[in-house]
């Protein structure tokens, strides 16, 4: 799907709402501030609830996906 390098991966793969959010934003919390978190998920929730949590907390969405019901999401700390 991308050419970007993430530092850090996220599986939330099999989770409902609100876990994916919980734990991405435990998983933002250990890295640094630059750096990019993979971010992997089944529940197609996430795919309005990940740009809206970077939107509120500063953080930047580089690119989003998904194939075959998994979607997977590139973030950048802010």
């Amino acid at each position: 799907m991308s050419e970007i390098k993430a530092d850090s991966k996220l599986d939330t793969s099999g989770k409902c709402c609100p876990m994916p959010i919980v734990e991405t934003n435990m998983a933002m919390k250990k890295i640094n501030s630059g750096e990019v978190l993979e971010i992997v998920a089944t529940d197609p929730g996430t795919l309005t609830d990940i740009p809206a949590w970077c939107n509120r907390t500063g953080h930047t969405l580089l690119e989003s996906g998904e194939s075959d019901g998994v979607m997977q999401f590139y973030v950048r700390k802010g």
